[in-house]
């Protein structure tokens, strides 16, 4: 079976080749970025299908486009991009799972491709189709049809296996990660209900307050009013008044106060 003059066979052993090829460029980035090892992909093997199926888009259907260069360009640039766009949202709704994220750079769409890494697929298109497939395309013809069908059969197999304990995990961490978000919406719910709670208590003891507060204004504008009323009825003889006698008073008793201490301090001397 042919697609487009390639092999089913030929087309998958690409896929693989240009995974694996992709899942080693972007672990050396990653890592040389953090300064530590940082295996890339979802899958457990060192594979990275969006690179494989991005080179098999550019084999099959950029390829007839060689012969002028811009249209070349742009059309490498629109569908590699796109389909970055389409596996970044596919794998965020199954997997509530961000794989990447461009939200930090200029020119972004919802942080799932940018302009520089679209610029970047365009040029990679590029040096994929002239420069890498097709001395990769010569070594492949060279492989013996019953090597190729070995090859094959265990690569598949292998893929297949991965990719089911892959998605039993991923369905386990979506389980996880859909109960942790209804916990926190739930308790989120609480916490409103809670402050609702609390303000409506607060409402009520603030109301409180300020009738005792006015109550204790009232009384004491009641006994201020009485006292002014009173005072202003009383006789000069018996609103009281300082007297020269009081101020002496005080003052000897104040040097009498300051004696003792006096005493008190000679006292503590002499016992030292």
């Amino acid at each position: 079976m042919n697609i487009l003059g390639y092999s089913v066979l030929d087309l998958f052993l690409y896929f693989v080749f240009y995974s694996f090829l992709g899942w080693v460029m972007e672990t050396c980035y990653c890592s040389l970025c953090e300064r530590r090892l940082v295996p890339r992909g979802f899958l457990y093997g060192p594979i990275c299908p969006i690179y494989g199926t991005g080179v098999l888009l550019m084999i099959l259907f950029f390829t007839p486009l060689k012969q002028n260069l811009v249209l070349f360009y742009v059309v490498a640039v629109v569908v590699m991009s796109s389909w970055e766009y389409f596996v970044a949202w596919l794998l965020e709704t199954s997997t509530h799972i961000k794989y990447w994220d461009y939200s930090h750079f200029r020119f972004n769409l919802k942080g799932r491709i940018c302009l520089w890494v679209a610029l970047v697929w365009g040029v990679l298109s590029y040096v994929v189709i002239f420069f890498i497939h097709p001395p990769v395309e010569a070594r492949f013809q060279t492989i013996p049809p019953w090597l190729k069908y070995s090859l094959g059969g265990t690569l598949l197999s292998v893929l297949v296996l991965d990719a089911v304990f892959t998605i039993r995990h991923l369905a386990l961490v979506s389980k996880l990660v859909v109960g942790v978000t209804s916990l926190g919406e739930e308790l989120q719910l609480q916490l409103s209900l809670g402050k609702a709670e609390l303000t409506d208590m607060l409402e009520d003891k603030s109301a409180a307050l300020r009738q005792r507060y006015s109550d204790q204004i009232a009384q004491l504008e009641q006994v201020s009013r009485r006292f002014r009323s009173r005072y202003s009825k009383m006789s000069p003889a018996r609103r009281y008044t300082v007297r020269r006698e009081d101020i002496a008073a005080a003052a000897q008793l104040a040097r009498d106060e300051l004696l003792r201490k006096k005493q008190e301090r000679q006292a503590r001397r002499s016992a030292k």
